[in-house]
């Protein structure tokens, strides 16, 4: 059974943030959170393992690796975290942990490049709230976010759109995309015309501690496979902020694993 309590948790999330630390200043201690015997990898740049892991870090050119881990959550066994970064270059990501028996036995993650201006609503893909909220609405807001995602992103029922949020008030930090419903509409009607289509076809993972939710899917970007992490942030039972990252899943030639990205 594991355990949820307020003191576990908030060490876990110490731990992950130890961790991921750790890549930038090289301090050894935080790897052993890992359990040594199983450390399950789905970041398809690194093989299975401590020692995937530790291959990946080799290959960072030396002093380049930034972390500053922005938001850190707690859901159940898994521990997720938003990190602005330089790993093999300027990027935003995501990070999943799984833990069991107390050490870390599994992670995943999605990482993009940073973008270099706001988005039209001037907003960055990392700034905004923090702080965890509304615990007690965790899993209805987990409901909620994971109706969105089905209901409008996979199947694409617009009849149900407006129910999800406050009127306009939505603050968007894609850096693509302007606040609001209206902006969201802007940028869908904007691909459409370019050719460029967005599909989301597979819910993977949808974690959340109270009035934060993020949601790992699976999909199409471009033409190209596509996996798609999305941080909603929850409030009065609307949808109210939303931040994400999209990276492209590579031929599976290419894998450094067998685990797949999910």
């Amino acid at each position: 059974m594991a355990d949820h309590t307020p003191s576990v948790s908030d060490q876990r999330k110490k731990e992950v943030t130890a961790l991921l630390k750790s890549i930038e200043t090289g301090d050894p201690a935080p790897i052993g959170y890992i359990n040594p015997d199983k450390y399950i990898q789905h970041n398809l740049g690194a093989a299975d393992g401590l020692a995937g892991f530790g291959a990946l870090l080799q290959q960072l050119p030396a002093n380049s690796a930034k972390v500053n881990t922005v938001r850190v959550f707690q859901d159940g066994d898994y521990v997720f975290t938003h990190t602005d970064y330089n790993f093999f270059g300027p990027k935003f990501g995501f990070d999943v942990f799984r833990y069991e028996n107390g050490k870390i036995v599994e992670h995943w993650d999605n990482l993009q490049e940073k973008s270099t201006t706001p988005n039209p609503s001037g907003q960055t893909m990392i700034d905004g709230p923090t702080q965890v909220s509304d615990l007690a609405k965790t899993e209805a807001n987990k409901s909620l976010v994971s109706g969105f995602v089905t209901d409008i992103l996979v199947n694409g029922d617009m009849t149900k759109l407006q129910g999800y949020f406050n009127g306009d008030s939505y603050i968007q930090h894609n850096p693509q995309i302007g606040d609001g419903l209206s902006g969201l509409g802007a940028a869908l009607e904007a691909m459409a015309k370019q050719g460029i289509t967005m599909k989301y076809d597979k819910v993977h993972k949808v974690l959340g501690e109270g009035n934060f939710v993020l949601v790992l899917s699976e999909g199409t970007f471009g033409g190209k496979h596509t996996s798609f992490y999305d941080l909603f942030r929850v409030e009065n039972e609307k949808i109210a902020e939303h931040w994400d990252t999209i990276e492209t899943i590579p031929a599976q030639s290419e894998w450094k694993n067998n685990n797949g990205k999910f």
